[in-house]
């Protein structure tokens, strides 16, 4: 498995911007798909993005097509969340997720190593 850390959640008004970065330990990070998820208090986890090993394709969750963009740095072990036109609605914890799934997917259960998740809070 590989090792997952989060970042660069924060507080932000609605209509602003932030960047989610994951870092990943090992040297096995591009043989992964990557996703992001996110949980709302009260509310199950829910898919966000996914892009594949290559970045060659990525996937979203409707209500965020157009807004957001995953991307992914093999070199530097890392993949990214850019996150604009927020709304309070994307208030959540946001965690990052790798799966050994060829194909992309937005179940949980394809995804067998988790981060420790980041805030995302967007005031209105």
């Amino acid at each position: 498995q590989v090792q997952l850390v989060e970042s660069g959640g924060g507080l932000v008004q609605a209509g602003g911007s932030l960047r989610l970065s994951c870092a990943a330990s090992g040297r096995t990070f591009s043989t992964y798909a990557m996703g992001w998820f996110r949980q709302a208090p009260g509310k199950e986890r829910e898919f966000v993005a996914a892009i594949t090993r290559s970045s060659a394709i990525t996937r979203y969750f409707d209500s965020v097509k157009g807004r957001f963009t995953i991307s992914r740095d093999n070199a530097k072990n890392t993949v990214y969340l850019q996150m604009n036109s927020l709304r309070p609605e994307d208030t959540a914890v946001y965690y990052c997720a790798a799966s050994e799934r060829v194909r992309l997917t937005p179940l949980r259960g394809e995804y067998s190593s988790w981060g420790q998740g980041t805030q995302v809070t967007v005031s209105s």
